[in-house]
């Protein structure tokens, strides 16, 4: 009497799970055939579609009277202090930066990233100003130095050196 009970038991799972797999796969074919979209994994449209689609969903155009400004004093605003900047990578031994080179010469540390085996240090003087600083230091290994670097701009090319290590520890 038991095993009969265990096969019907297994027998109803097996069913219940196959039934769900189809009514899945089911509705993943139907969301897709009409072409309308809604699943995530709709196929790509071609430019005809994009086309059909945005022409679609564009609305109609209003016709609205042009309103008037209130006032016909220019509004005033307030220039921005911020140089135009370039951004690029630099890379280096212990890692690599987003720099900002920007149009007055000085450089700014937009982001870092240490290499494997490495980490930068909390230290990091990011700038804006002449030299951007951090240090690449090793994980694990005490026998590999620290890497302390200077970052510069020159003629909007940013450029990492390392420098004497000035720490004492």
């Amino acid at each position: 009497m038991r095993k009969w009970r265990n096969a019907v038991v297994t027998a109803a799972w097996v069913a219940v799970g196959t039934a769900a797999g189809a009514l899945g796969a089911w509705q993943l074919a139907s969301s897709d055939s009409d072409g309308a979209g809604g699943a995530a994994h709709s196929r790509p449209l071609d430019e005809a579609a994009v086309r059909k689609a945005l022409t679609a969903s564009d609305p109609p155009p209003k016709s609205r009277p042009t309103p008037t400004p209130p006032s016909l004093t220019p509004p005033t605003s307030t220039p921005t202090s911020t140089p135009s900047a370039e951004r690029s990578t630099v890379r280096f031994t212990g890692g690599s930066a987003t720099v900002e080179c920007r149009a007055d010469g000085t450089v700014r540390l937009v982001s870092w990233s240490p290499a494997d085996g490495f980490h930068i240090d909390d230290d990091v003087e990011r700038g804006p100003a002449a030299v951007a600083r951090l240090e690449a230091e090793p994980g694990d290994d005490d026998d590999q130095p620290d890497l302390p670097y200077e970052i510069r701009c020159t003629d909007g090319t940013p450029e990492a050196k390392v420098v004497p290590d000035t720490d004492d520890d």
